[in-house]
């Protein structure tokens, strides 16, 4: 399904109490985030930073199962009132002062949830953490009626979004009145809920999200969450320092996170500027849009996964070497995998280069078995990235080449052999030198 026809807009002017929330164009020029946007995200990563730091506590501890369980389920809740939040801005962002307000109560939902965030991972108590879900998704659905309101053409759209929505939120307060040993079953059914509203109300007609927009606020939300995975194992490291470490103890963990960190940031947007020509379709936007849960959590794990590590070579910690190494590298292998399959795959490519993806992903996960797992983790995902390099200059140096040679052969002026007075025409559609023998 393509987008709708827009309906006409401009972009919000500043400084404006209140405005018609009509949709904005899906293909507005220069059309970036905004500084409110930024703001939220900044806010929201605070909720990302709590979720890891609780999903670090528990890896360290050796509750592998429930802290892998506990910071999927608080992730999502993080991660679906950020996504949702940016769809909606992307089509109806109106800058007056009741969407400002209506954004910075979701921050607040946001910074509640993340108060509540090592509660529901460690203690399995999510009464915080779903009042801070709900407060943001409460404040949504407010926005999707304004838009109901102002914009006739996706009213229906609009209201599937608010009756969605509110209907679930009912259910996660609901939950928390059920039996503990319901708790997990409730939540796949609600997050399947949650999921399952986008689809069905986009049905009605689809809303004029901007695809460029959409790529920049997913890539600036990366770059966010791969900062807090530097800023928590760079405290595991000064933490451990603290301890009487040495530093010469610990060089063989920086090395490797400060290479694999910067080696998921190239992968991340080597691609990432053509990923909107890509966004053309309802099915193909929820694929992407969806595929970047995993894409954001693995950034976060990877984090806290250098952490456990930091903290098993001091001594710390209950896990295995191998338990720990796993800590690190699967975080790793999944974001490589996800990366590859949302920027390289979904863009129907088959080079040589995208093979490399699929071999990094092993490689990591051998790793785990690697005397020095993150070390040898952030040269293989170094390597990768220049391998890729490689492999993409050999590419455009034998496009050049060969273009150079047609253009020898056939183009305007390297026509060495030509048909009657009209000339030839040469690949690209120029003409061919005429022969003035047969003039």
């Amino acid at each position: 399904m393509s987008h709708s026809p827009p309906s006409p807009s401009t972009p919000p002017s500043p400084a404006s109490w209140r405005r018609p929330m009509v949709a904005r164009l899906a293909d507005e020029e220069h059309r970036t985030a905004t500084m409110l946007e930024l703001f939220f995200d900044l806010c929201f990563v605070t909720a990302v930073a709590q979720a890891a730091t609780a999903f670090e506590h528990e890896l360290a501890e050796g509750h592998i199962a429930h802290g892998v369980l506990g910071y999927a389920m608080v992730f999502f809740a993080i991660w679906w009132a950020w996504m949702n939040f940016t769809w909606f801005a992307s089509a109806y962002d109106t800058d007056d002062v009741p969407y400002r307000l209506l954004t910075l109560v979701q921050i607040t939902g946001a910074l509640v949830l993340a108060a509540g965030a090592s509660q529901a991972l460690q203690q399995e108590d999510f009464t915080v953490i779903t009042w801070g879900y709900v407060i943001m998704r409460l404040a949504m659905v407010t926005q999707w009626l304004r838009a109901a309101r102002s914009d006739p053409e996706r009213r229906p759209t609009c209201l599937r979004y608010a009756v969605g929505i509110f209907v679930v939120q009912i259910g996660w307060v609901v939950r928390l009145t059920l039996p503990e040993d319901t708790g997990l079953a409730t939540f796949a059914v609600l997050v399947l809920a949650e999921i399952a509203v986008p689809a069905w109300a986009e049905r009605a007609a689809t809303t004029t999200w901007h695809p460029h927009h959409i790529a920049e606020r997913y890539g600036l939300f990366t770059l966010i969450v791969l900062g807090e995975s530097i800023t928590a194992a760079t405290g595991a490291v000064h933490a451990a320092l603290d301890s009487d470490t040495a530093l010469a103890d610990l060089a063989a963990l920086v090395v490797g996170g400060i290479l694999t960190v910067f080696a998921l940031w190239w992968l991340y947007f080597a691609r990432s500027a053509s990923v909107h020509d890509r966004l053309t379709t309802l099915r193909m936007a929820l694929l992407w849009g969806y595929g970047h849960y995993l894409v954001f959590a693995s950034a976060a794990a990877v984090g806290a996964g250098l952490a456990v590590n930091v903290a098993h070579a001091t001594g710390h910690g209950h896990l295995s070497d191998r338990t720990a190494a796993a800590a690190y590298t699967v975080p790793v292998a999944v974001f490589v995998t996800l990366v590859w399959v949302l920027h390289h795959r979904a863009g129907g490519l088959r080079r040589a280069a995208d093979a490399l993806h699929p071999l990094a992903v092993i490689a990591v996960l051998a790793a785990t078995f690697a005397p020095s797992p993150v070390l040898v983790t952030g040269i293989i995902t170094a390597l990768l990235i220049a391998a890729t390099l490689v492999l993409s200059a050999r590419g455009e140096t034998a496009g050049t080449t060969g273009t150079t040679g047609t253009t020898g052969t056939t183009g305007t002026t390297g026509t060495t052999e030509t048909t009657g007075t009209t000339g030839t025409t040469g690949p690209a559609g120029a003409p061919g030198t005429p022969d003035t023998t047969d003039s």
